[in-house]
């Protein structure tokens, strides 16, 4: 393929690559070159040494297998189907190597049930199913009724079964639970961290913090209980690890509309790819073109934004997608806005028309969004959809969910503005309209020192998500899976919703807002008038400050066992909470609210760092804030796995209880 030299239009600098354009002395096209050949005309072409070159890249690829001593960030999980084992990807940021490691542990998906094995060996819809492995009898604690008890695992071959057999037992435990978080819980896997492949294991690589920090860690915590000093220590590498470097392009296609207003249908994708808009963190701005009859250079290009870029002239869209895909094919992490589903469903559907064939195809389609085979794919319409990331990582700075809105409300940029339909652009207006959505992508996962990704790395760290989950879950997702590989940690049975419901009890409070199921916060209405000498008087973090304080979890509120000395009633309701040992939510979440409040918001004003250090603090800080904010609200919604009313309800009487009563005390 010839190299085309940038071709200046007034401030707009626009390189063009094409098969049918060659190289001159005399710095015009070649004559092999005419104007009716594109339909516009080139204006200049010389040789370029300046143009990216990504031609040299496999368009074939072979998955790259994590051999013994390979280590890198785990970034995704998934099951691999064709292989019926889990498989996990490692990411080599010295390298620049995305390397996929299958699991050799053996380990299988399964469910939990209280029948002995005699029992279910008796039914045949389990033992005799082709999918059914075997039969196993574990330990686990029981915080509901507070006692060990004996269950059955049931193991099968494939995680579709679990679906399948689950409905065959009176009463089934985490038969609800996705296979490879399940697989991330066994193994204690924490998405994020750098693990090496030793043997047939993955082992976590000590991320090594000073002794002179654990130990202000063990001072700041001094006076809680031992466990969660313990957790506390543990729990600082999270926070203390830096964020892998990764290259990463955003891509943006454009498609041909016969009629304004008509958004192409991905599933048929009856029209022509005719762009394709590249960006990278590593320089790369590029520009795919569709020749096609009556397209014109033109020369109107908004002042507002002029690109430059390298811009290559197929006149095959055949041609055009198979160097899509060489590119995707060949980066570790895919940027999309709303690739999920349009960009990528498309391409895909588009491909298969055109006779491409389906493994020459990056793609690996999921029943919840489109991941790739070789690199794992954000797409950041869903990232920026998550209520969370919008209102507390963001302070509601966008109101809308599109490209356009969130991009001037974080960067301050907009897109290219354009009058019409893409396919009635010209090549000039295209180029600029198609990069600056691909630039608009990429900016808002770097900007401010790669604030998104660093914030993403974090909140897979917490939750215990891989990458592809975390970006598309809501808050409520990120909080139940930290929840499960805790419970797991410390070989707890995790209950279902119905009967933490039925043990616990409904609420004892009257909504006083139609629709919400019990009482909320309270309202002063301030007196009128001037005042002088005002005070101000803020509750830090008030409600994550109740759980910890109350020891407020599903299992320490109206307990099944508690010492009667240890037991404290929630003031207005008559709830009992026990207070003789920690609660999983109060330990959690009491957890992140100091590690934030006592360390991390202080260390991203600290002077005495680097502003690398700061940032990355703050962001740390920032990722404690979106956890801690929605832990209350999460137990009080009904779809929450871990949903428990009375919990909810005391969190808020008490607010109520410590406002009244602060009132009473000024006054």
């Amino acid at each position: 393929m010839g190299i085309g030299k940038p071709l200046t239009s007034g401030a707009t600098t626009i390189t063009v690559a094409s098969n049918n354009i060659v190289e001159s002395s005399d710095n015009k096209a070649g004559d092999g070159v005419r104007k009716d050949d594109y339909s516009f005309e080139i204006a200049k072409i010389v040789e370029s040494s300046e143009i990216p070159k990504y031609g040299n890249l496999d368009l074939t690829k072979t998955l790259v297998e994590a051999s013994e001593g390979v280590s890198g960030y785990l970034l995704d999980v998934y099951y691999d189907g064709s292989r019926g084992v889990a498989a996990v990807r490692l990411y080599d940021d010295r390298d620049n190597v995305m390397y996929v490691w299958f699991d050799a542990t053996g380990h299988k998906p399964y469910f939990l049930t209280d029948l002995p094995p005699d029992k279910i060996q008796g039914i045949r819809g389990i033992v005799s199913h082709p999918g059914f492995d075997y039969l196993e009898t574990v330990e686990k604690f029981d915080l509901l009724r507070w006692t060990k008890r004996r269950v059955t695992k049931i193991v099968v071959k494939t995680p579709d079964v679990v679906r399948v057999l689950r409905d065959k037992v009176p009463r089934a435990w985490e038969a609800n639970i996705k296979y490879h978080h399940n697989y991330i819980y066994d193994l204690q896997l924490i998405p994020g961290m750098k693990y090496k492949v030793v043997g047939k294991k993955l082992e976590p690589i000590e991320f090594k913090v000073g002794e002179e920090e654990e130990k202000k860690i063990i001072e700041k915590f001094r006076g809680e209980n031992e466990s969660t000093i313990r957790m506390a220590v543990e729990w600082l590498p999270i926070f203390e690890q830096p964020p892998p470097k990764i290259k990463m392009l955003a891509v943006d296609i454009e498609v041909f509309t016969p009629f304004k207003g008509r958004i192409p249908s991905a599933t048929e994708a009856s029209y022509p790819v005719i762009s394709v808009g590249f960006a990278s963190n590593d320089g790369l701005k590029l520009v795919f073109v569709l020749a096609r009859q009556g397209l014109v250079w033109g020369e109107k290009i908004s002042e507002a934004y002029r690109p430059e870029a390298v811009v290559e002239v197929f006149d095959s869209e055949r041609a055009l997608i198979l160097e899509t895909i060489r590119l995707i094919a060949n980066y570790p992490l895919i940027l999309t806005f709303n690739g999920d589903n349009f960009d990528f469903p498309y391409l895909y559907n588009r491909a298969l028309k055109l006779g491409i064939p389906k493994h020459l195809l990056p793609f690996r389609f999921t029943r919840t969004h489109v991941s790739l085979r070789y690199g794992v794919h954000i797409d950041l319409y869903k990232f920026f959809s998550i209520r969370a990331v919008q209102s507390y990582a963001f302070g509601n700075a966008y109101k809308e969910f599109t490209l356009d809105a969130i991009a001037q409300a974080l960067l301050g940029e907009k897109k290219a503005e354009v009058e019409t339909t893409v396919s009635d652009l010209t090549v000039a207006e295209l180029v600029a309209y198609n990069l600056r959505d691909a630039e608009l992508t990429l900016k808002l996962m770097t900007f401010n020192g790669e604030l998104v990704w660093k914030l993403i790395v974090l909140l897979m760290r917490i939750s215990k998500l891989p990458l592809e989950d975390v970006t598309r879950s809501q808050v409520s997702a990120w909080i139940k899976s930290l929840f499960y590989w805790e419970h797991r940690r410390r070989g707890y049975l995790i209950p279902t919703r119905e009967e933490i419901v039925r043990m616990k009890g409904e609420v004892k409070s009257a909504a006083i807002i139609k629709g919400k199921k019990y009482q909320g916060a309270i309202v002063l209405d301030p007196p009128s008038g001037v005042f002088f000498k005002v005070v101000v008087l803020d509750f830090a973090s008030l409600y994550p400050s109740i759980i910890k304080k109350w020891n407020l979890s599903y299992e320490t509120i109206n307990p099944a066992y508690c010492p009667e000395s240890k037991l404290v009633e929630i003031p207005g309701l008559g709830h009992k909470v026990c207070m003789a040992y920690p609660g999983l939510t109060a330990q959690i979440v009491g957890l992140l609210r100091d590690y934030r409040v006592k360390i991390y918001k202080k260390k991203a004003k600290d002077k005495s760092l680097s502003d690398i250090e700061r940032q990355w603090y703050d962001v740390v800080q920032s990722a404690m804030k979106v956890y801690i904010n929605a832990s209350y609200g999460v137990f009080g919604a009904e779809n929450f796995p871990l949903y428990a009313p009375p919990l909810a309800e005391s969190v808020t009487a008490i607010g109520r209880f410590a406002i009244t009563e602060s009132l009473k005390k000024a006054s």
